[in-house]
This record gives C-alpha cells, sequence and structure tokens, in this order.
C-alpha cells in the first residue's frame, strides 16, 4: 500500500509565499512522475505542475514563474515553492504520482488527501 502525505497548505495575504510538501511511503520501487493539481470550489481539477523523474518540469500557464516544482528522490518528497500568491489561487492543492511498487509492474495512481490554501487579504 502506499500513501501521500500532504503539508504546508494554509492562508496567506495577496503576493505572499508557501511552499507545500508531499511524502510518499509504503511500498515503493520507483516513482516515474510527481504532479500537483488543484481544485477552487465550482471548477474541475487542474494540473498546477510536473516532474518527470529526474528534472523535467512543466506548469500551468496561470502559474508559470511564479510557482516552482522540485523532489527529493532519496525521501519520495515533492514540494511546490508558490510564489506571488493571488486570490485566484485559492483552491483544494492534491499531490499526485505515479508509483510502480516492484520491478516490471506497470505504475498505479495514487493522490493525497488535498490540503488548503486560501488567498486572501
Amino acid at each position: 500500500q502506499v500513501q501521500l502525505v500532504e503539508s504546508g497548505g494554509g492562508l496567506v495575504q495577496p503576493g505572499g509565499s508557501l511552499r507545500l510538501s508531499c511524502a510518499a511511503s509504503g511500498t515503493i520501487f520507483s516513482i516515474s512522475v510527481m504532479a500537483w493539481y488543484r481544485q477552487a470550489p465550482g471548477k474541475e481539477r487542474e494540473r498546477v505542475a510536473m516532474i518527470i523523474s529526474g528534472s523535467t518540469t512543466n506548469y500551468a500557464a496561470s502559474v508559470q514563474g511564479r510557482f516552482t516544482i522540485s523532489r527529493d528522490n532519496a525521501k519520495n518528497t515533492v514540494y511546490l515553492q508558490m510564489n506571488s500568491l493571488k486570490p485566484e489561487d485559492t483552491a483544494v492543492y492534491y499531490c499526485n504520482a505515479l508509483i510502480n511498487q516492484r520491478f516490471g509492474a506497470p505504475p498505479n495512481n495514487y493522490w493525497g488527501q488535498g490540503t488548503q490554501v486560501t488567498v486572501s487579504s
């Protein structure tokens, strides 16, 4: 079994910063992709950023230049540094990972429980 546990959400003023963390634990052979998604009230879940194996990253246009995704492979942890936050960044942020639990097995898709980020004055 695999668990993704997020932390770091909270309330911040516009222009402020937050850093989200997501640690994967359990039976893990390898993690190919780690990503952050978000879902605002009344809206569909959208991918914010992703990082593939090493350091290849991809960002949504709405966060490009403000958010940075990184990972620590030794700790099976992914981070999302969020700067210059805007009220429209308010959402529940979810961690996502494609994880191989053993050599040769197809990857499974896992989600964290979500962490609330609120940007408001």
